[in-house]
């Protein structure tokens, strides 16, 4: 499924141009959705997968403008998301019973935050949950609590926010230097003069081939967690979503009145979501990870 037929943000055009051209394509009515991924699924109806890509365009749009913040070219921002959407065409299966739309969110975002912590990797960002959790929210907390100011921020704003997002305060101070933005690398990390970005850039991690295996890993999981969550009925996977993946997770009480099941019953299916979640990904990254195992070692 190339992506060369689709519209281009370009330097040129700008992205009022871009958003003009894909509001041309139309969306779909359930129906017509239903029967465009049933051909491509099916019988491999490569127009029926541009029909579905193009029509969910202003969709990858509307979430790419989220990610504006982390100083990267927009137009390569949104090429990542549609990619991620062409990944959940692909893989889209229309007898689960819920809307592309609602599929394919996750990959877009995945797709692009992948991308945004790939060039972000001159300075080391770290690859824990928390970590990446941290890079994509920290702006958001500070401007909950009006901290929108460049530098450090101050004891008990990092408190704030390492409470809120259940990382340690130093990893707060951290990671809020580390996207201050482009400053000087002379510049001064205190006000006595002592100390420079260029000191605190200096690449004192694990070699480069530790941090390919590591990557490499990282990837393995991604893929297997993906590759888990189809295991889950649509049920179990919004409420496994909702509970567990969202930036801000749902309460029992909210997905008790969406399904009009009591706050008990969502807990039950989320935890049952869970271990099946968990099960999956141990079998996804086994075979994944298998072939590799088998090659013999340098």
């Amino acid at each position: 499924m190339a992506s060369a037929s689709l519209p281009v943000l370009s330097a040129e055009g700008g992205l009022s141009r871009y958003l003009d051209e894909i509001r041309k394509f139309p969306m779909l009515e359930p129906s017509e959705e239903y029967m465009l991924a049933k051909r491509w699924r099916e019988h491999g109806d490569r127009d029926a997968a541009h029909k579905l890509v193009t029509s969910h365009l202003r969709l990858v749009a509307k979430i790419a403008m989220g990610y504006r913040g982390y100083g990267l070219p927009i137009g390569e921002v949104v090429s990542e998301g549609n990619v991620g959407l062409m990944q959940a065409v692909k893989r889209f299966e229309p007898e689960k019973g819920f809307r592309l739309a609602t599929y394919a969110m996750w990959w877009i975002k995945a797709s692009i935050q992948e991308y945004i912590l790939r060039s972000w990797s001159l300075v080391k960002m770290g690859t824990t949950a928390n970590q990446k959790k941290l890079f994509f929210n920290l702006r958001k907390a500070k401007s909950k609590i009006s901290a929108l100011g460049e530098g450090d921020l101050r004891p008990d704003q990092v408190k704030q926010i390492a409470t809120k997002l259940g990382v340690n305060e130093q990893d707060v101070v951290d990671m809020n230097r580390r996207l201050g933005g482009d400053a000087s690398l002379n510049t001064p990390l205190r006000e006595d003069g002592e100390g420079e970005w260029q000191d605190w850039l200096v690449d004192d991690s694990e070699s480069q081939e530790r941090r390919l295996a590591d990557s490499e890993e990282a990837d393995n999981r991604h893929l297997a967690l993906r590759e888990a969550l189809e295991v889950l009925n649509p049920r179990e996977r919004r409420i496994f979503e909702a509970r567990r993946l969202a930036e801000d997770p749902i309460t029992l009480e909210q997905l008790s009145e969406e399904f009009g099941v009591s706050r008990e019953r969502v807990r039950q299916i989320e935890v049952r979501a869970f271990e099946k979640v968990q099960e999956a990904v141990k079998k996804a990254i086994t075979r994944i990870e298998a072939p590799r195992a088998a090659l013999p070692a340098a």
